[in-house]
């Protein structure tokens, strides 16, 4: 990215936003798995490309970072600190320990693939930059909370799908969600951390294929984009 670039939560909602719009797409369903940001898109003029949210097991509320993840803002913050956590995730037990990246996924992520995750970083001072800036972009827990509050405005369908054995996304925040959104929805799926693609791909894409069906999505349109 530009050194300048506004890598802030909001800024990445931005930037996503500008995305559909190259793209030409509208009556968009927007999916969003583990980073939560997204929800933010609807609060931007961009955001009236979106005609659907689909919000599964992810950051939401006051609770940006989840877990490990406050720690990791705090390392960002060091000098040198990311470098060097880097460095530590080319150890396998590192990067799968189940209080970090590990816990994630109750089936378990492939190392090799967990390893590609990040290994960029690794490599590259800029990326190490653009990664810092966003960690530690979360705002204070009562400008996260007022930001939740106007989220209450989008009055377009939304599904929540939150897994039952997530130990970074509170399980009570699933309901909230629902109750937040005026035509919330929630499914829970039980047998599943954050990573519920990964855990239970079969039942999430039956609650997203039965969700676009009664929300009226356009069959013709193809799958859902994915945000991660």
């Amino acid at each position: 990215m530009h050194a300048g670039a506004d890598l802030s939560h909001r800024g990445v909602a931005r930037l996503l936003g500008e995305f559909i719009e190259r793209l030409g797409l509208d009556d968009v369903t927007l999916v969003l798995n583990d980073w939560g940001g997204g929800q933010f898109l609807v609060l931007e003029e961009q955001g009236r490309r979106v005609a659907r949210l689909v919000l599964v097991a992810c950051e939401a509320f006051d609770n940006y970072p989840p877990g490990p993840g406050k720690a990791l803002a705090a390392v960002c913050r060091i000098p040198g600190g990311l470098r060097l956590l880097t460095q530590l995730m080319r150890i396998p037990a590192v990067r799968s320990h189940p209080k970090g990246c590990g816990g994630m996924s109750r089936r378990g992520v492939p190392d090799e693939i967990m390893k590609n995750w990040f290994a960029p970083a690794t490599r590259s001072k800029a990326i190490r930059r653009d990664f810092a800036k966003f960690a530690t972009s979360a705002p204070g827990r009562e400008t996260l909370l007022d930001w939740s509050r106007q989220l209450g405005g989008f009055d377009r369908p939304v599904l929540v799908v939150w897994a039952a054995e997530d130990p970074l996304m509170p399980r009570e925040h699933g309901p909230r969600l629902a109750e937040l959104y005026p035509k919330g929805r929630l499914v829970e799926i039980t047998e599943s951390s954050t990573l519920v693609p990964e855990d239970q791909p079969a039942q999430l894409a039956a609650a997203i294929r039965d969700f676009l069906q009664q929300t009226g999505a356009d069959p013709s349109a193809g799958a859902p984009s994915e945000a991660r």
